[in-house]
């Protein structure tokens, strides 16, 4: 791949603006539709908590995988930002962050609201990363919102969660025990330089060790100031998706995505469905509200 060309990317520019304002029927219309990708594209996650410098730490990373992704499709890189709950506008300054990469010919950035969602991902996100994957993207490198313990639904999108904190974390990592930071595969001390990050990195290394799974993710330590770390996570990284396409199940994996797909949709629709029919909540009791909602979704399959 030499690059897309530049009409190619404004197609998918576009198409990744109208599936991320796209109602529920219009998901799922796209679903239908949608080709099936040339090759098995890699989907790589990264999430944590705000300023653990998630998004530069991507870009120094995307590079190292360009190298061996050129020939095979490419790196595309998709970052959520929150959306405000009163004004609904987004920054999105995760393309901002990037910009040094901007301008590689396999890479492609975009920048997503959040919009609706409350998991640490965007609407219809599973809709995003398969509209990327058709263009012919070997990788894709999800970023979520700056994340805390129940927003654990990248989970299920990705193939490979790295989980980026930052030293002295020390009350967000008690926080996070019971909750996404049991899920990640690898994690990453970042801004290793700084006071604190030893000790961080002990701490989590004492969570690893007590760990039963099959896999024993790595925890590594990067900083801007060494590659030494960053050619760590990249390595780990593609040890882990080695390991996955030996031991793991596609069909179970391909279940989860379908289950939190499907959820996903009706949650957005109950939405739908009382900012359009406030009345549905008229009703003399929760429970007689239950049901009505319930009969109007199943009005929609009618």
């Amino acid at each position: 791949m030499s690059g897309l060309a530049p009409r190619s990317r404004r197609a998918l520019g576009r198409e990744l603006t109208r599936l991320a304002n796209a109602s529920v029927a219009e998901s799922l219309a796209h679903s239908t539709q949608r080709p099936e990708p040339s090759m098995e594209p890699v989907r790589i996650g990264f999430t944590g908590a705000p300023g653990a410098g998630k998004s530069t730490l991507i870009s120094r990373l995307a590079k190292h995988r360009l190298s061996a992704c050129r020939e095979k499709g490419g790196v595309a890189i998709l970052g959520i930002d929150p959306t405000s709950p009163l004004s609904g506008g987004s920054i999105l300054g995760d393309r901002i962050r990037m910009d040094a990469i901007a301008n590689e010919p396999d890479l492609y950035i975009r920048s997503l609201a959040s919009r609706s969602s409350h998991d640490g991902l965007a609407d219809n996100v599973l809709d995003l990363l398969e509209a990327v994957e058709g263009y012919g993207f070997r990788e894709v490198l999800l970023e979520t919102v700056g994340v805390g313990q129940a927003e654990h639904a990248i989970r299920h999108s990705v193939d490979t969660l790295v989980m980026v904190l930052q030293p002295n974390a020390g009350d967000a990592i008690q926080a996070m025990k019971s909750g996404v930071l049991e899920l990640a595969d690898i994690y990453v001390i970042n801004k290793a330089d700084l006071p604190g990050a030893k000790k961080s990195a002990s701490e989590i290394r004492g969570i690893v060790q007590r760990s039963q799974a099959a896999w024993r993710p790595p925890v590594i330590e990067t900083s801007q100031k060494h590659e030494e770390g960053l050619a760590k996570l990249d390595s780990a990284i593609s040890e882990h998706l080695a390991w996955q396409a030996e031991h793991c199940n596609a069909s179970e994996t391909l279940r989860r995505r379908r289950h939190y797909h499907v959820q996903s949709l009706i949650v957005r629709r109950v939405s739908e469905l009382l900012e359009h029919q406030p009345q549905l909540l008229d009703a003399t009791s929760l429970a007689e509200a239950y049901d009505c909602i319930l009969l109007a979704l199943a009005e929609d399959t009618q």
